[in-house]
């Protein structure tokens, strides 16, 4: 497999965690004690953490052997 072939992987994986962090949002606003609303935004978060690196991850996969793209530092060594 190569990285163009795993950045749809991860474009998926982030399209997964959005479709979650909607049905989440949705869940805390429906929510009826303070803390159930407190937990679900806490696991927003930390979910968010997670598209946010799949995104990246995603573009940095398949554009990884263009010659002027300019990665990520958080990603090179």
């Amino acid at each position: 497999m190569t990285l163009y072939q795993i950045s749809f992987t991860y474009r998926a994986d982030a399209a997964v965690l959005r479709t979650r962090i909607s049905e989440l949002r949705a869940a805390a606003r429906a929510a009826q004690d303070r803390e159930e609303a407190e937990r679900l935004k806490r696991r927003i978060a930390e979910l968010q953490v997670l598209r946010r690196q799949s995104s990246e991850l995603a573009e940095l996969t398949k554009r990884y052997y263009e010659r002027n793209y300019h990665r990520d530092e958080r990603y090179t060594l």
